[in-house]
């Protein structure tokens, strides 16, 4: 007689082996949110309560709540506008103001020159949840930065993952002392709900593994989900290059008018995430012309850290928010029909 096997089993540990042979990483532990990786990555840590912790403006807006809810003090960064990702300067500068970790989000899939970032001397978390499987230019940082924060045990003789070959360089998350790989319904791979939370090195791997091994049954991924995430990898290559067919076909659409999409350099290894467009002219104007032609979009921030607290983070944060009213996010996934294809890139072409 088999039993069915719904929660956290066989499938939740395919996934995290499948994880470490895309990424190279040392070990990985699927867990059934986002918020709960950022916690076990904390915890790991050892991060003392009430520590600054560095988020970008535009992060997913749990960073920010489970931050407060374990006693640390977010210190929320502006972006620079070409790329909706946090500057090294403005990281620079919250170290100097005693913040002691960052999270890093690679927002939309455009990866970040991770050097000056691996410079700064304090832990990094990369948020993969939209730009996973994107590769560095090669020779891009030359290791991991290692968390200055708790010694490990002595190595238990487990072997490491070999890391793929891949054409270009590391793969992203593969340069913090943890990485979070969301898998919720709008991230670049879905489980339906959860997250792998991953170690790139041997070092951080032993810290996180102990924590893993008492992890209660109710913080892991049940393999219902696991398995749908397994076949997202699976068809990630495939679904990567309609993607990239689709957004080669908007950018081109946008060349003659006014509106731009971010700036993504190495543009070869990175994610594509959506069809972000930063407005020229107000966000509500541009929805109600593409909803008269058929397509509907989205503001690309809405569940962000600035979405939430606008207010308060305005005037300090004056790019995000600016991004937060302009940035519209078109449809774009792999299984879109030419039909539907075309009418976006008409809309594109017109927009007012």
């Amino acid at each position: 007689m088999v039993d069915e096997q719904l929660g956290p089993g066989e499938m939740s540990l395919r996934l995290i082996q499948a994880v470490k042979e895309m990424t190279g990483c040392d070990g990985g532990i699927a867990l059934r949110s986002p918020s709960l990786a950022l916690e076990y990555a904390l915890a790991a840590l050892a991060l003392p309560e009430g520590s600054s912790v560095m988020i970008s403006a535009l992060a997913p807006v749990w960073q920010l709540l489970t931050l407060e809810k374990l006693g640390y003090k977010p210190l929320v960064l502006d972006v620079c506008e070409e790329t909706g990702l946090v500057s090294p300067a403005a990281a620079e500068e919250g170290v100097k103001a005693g913040a002691r970790l960052l999270v890093l989000s690679e927002t939309m899939g455009v990866l970040p020159d991770i050097q000056p970032f691996i410079s700064l001397g304090i832990p990094l978390i990369e948020d993969i949840s939209q730009s996973a499987l994107s590769c560095y230019p090669a020779g891009e940082g030359d290791a991991p930065v290692q968390a200055p924060v708790r010694e490990p045990e002595p190595a238990s003789g487990e072997a490491a993952a070999p890391a793929p070959d891949v054409p270009a360089g590391k793969r992203a998350g593969m340069y913090g002392v943890y990485a979070i790989f969301g898998m919720e319904d709008r991230d670049i791979v879905t489980s339906g709900g959860g997250a792998v939370l991953f170690a790139p090195s041997r070092r951080e791997w032993i810290v996180l593994k102990r924590l893993a091994d008492e992890a209660p049954s109710t913080d892991l991924m049940p393999d219902m989900n696991a398995s749908l995430a397994l076949v997202e990898l699976k068809e990630f290559a495939r679904n990567e290059r309609s993607r990239r067919e689709l957004f080669a076909l908007y950018s081109r659409a946008i060349m003659a008018g006014r509106h731009k999409t971010f700036v993504r350099a190495g543009d070869d290894g990175s994610t594509v995430y959506s069809f972000p467009l930063v407005l020229n002219s107000g966000f509500k104007d541009v929805k109600a012309y593409a909803l008269r032609k058929g397509v509907e979009v989205r503001q690309a921030f809405e569940n962000s850290v600035i979405a939430l607290r606008q207010e308060q983070l305005s005037a300090s944060c004056i790019c995000a928010n600016s991004l937060l009213l302009r940035c519209a996010l078109f449809p774009l996934y792999p299984r879109l029909g030419q039909k539907d294809a075309a009418r976006i890139v008409k809309v594109l072409s017109s927009l007012p």
